[in-house]
């Protein structure tokens, strides 16, 4: 059961999708506490509905929690506040199932699991829980550590748990700034 159905379920009212991504944000230090098995299978269902180019869904979601593996991640994204999260979920993308278009041939591997991986940071807030978007890692290292197959590169790691004391708050581009009316 999520927070909101939880809250919802009190007579309380719920978030709407505005106020949860107003509320979603980097968190780069956690609680040692492991998410629950049932937060983590809401944060990656959100995920598997995810939109998807052409509904291909060329992904794959590995949720590390063992040790050994953590310390693999870890190594393969070697910072201190990196180390706090007891979970990663690392979304993986296979360019051979995705969606090429036709007139360029342009892959849209990395955009259909960038959806998904911002559902899961949506629905982690939704559910109590934190995460931060890792893009800048070792690759071979964490297909290594996941044993993934040639066709299956990871392309984000999501740190995930329970947020714990304070987090940087970034500025954002003024509406007017990115908006173009035409």
């Amino acid at each position: 059961m999520s927070l909101n159905d939880y809250l919802c379920g009190k007579q309380i009212r719920c978030m709407t999708v505005l106020e949860i991504i107003k509320q979603r944000h980097s968190v780069r230090n956690f609680a040692a506490e492991m998410p629950s098995k049932e937060q983590l299978t809401a944060v990656v269902e959100a995920a598997r509905l995810a939109p998807s180019a052409v509904n291909y869904q060329p992904w794959k979601f590995f949720v590390v929690s063992r040790p050994e593996l953590l310390e693999k991640l870890r190594n393969a994204y070697n910072r201190e506040w990196f180390k706090s999260a007891p979970c990663v979920i690392v979304a993986c993308g296979n360019h051979g199932e995705s969606w090429h278009r036709g007139s360029d041939g342009k892959d849209h591997c990395d955009i259909d699991v960038a959806i998904a991986a911002e559902h899961m940071a949506l629905a982690a807030v939704e559910n109590g829980l934190g995460t931060c978007w890792v893009c800048n890692f070792d690759v071979a290292a964490v297909a290594s550590a996941l044993n993934l197959p040639e066709d299956m590169e990871p392309v984000v790691m999501l740190p995930i748990g329970i947020p714990q004391g304070e987090s940087k708050t970034t500025t954002r581009k003024e509406f007017a700034d990115i908006v173009e009316w035409m």
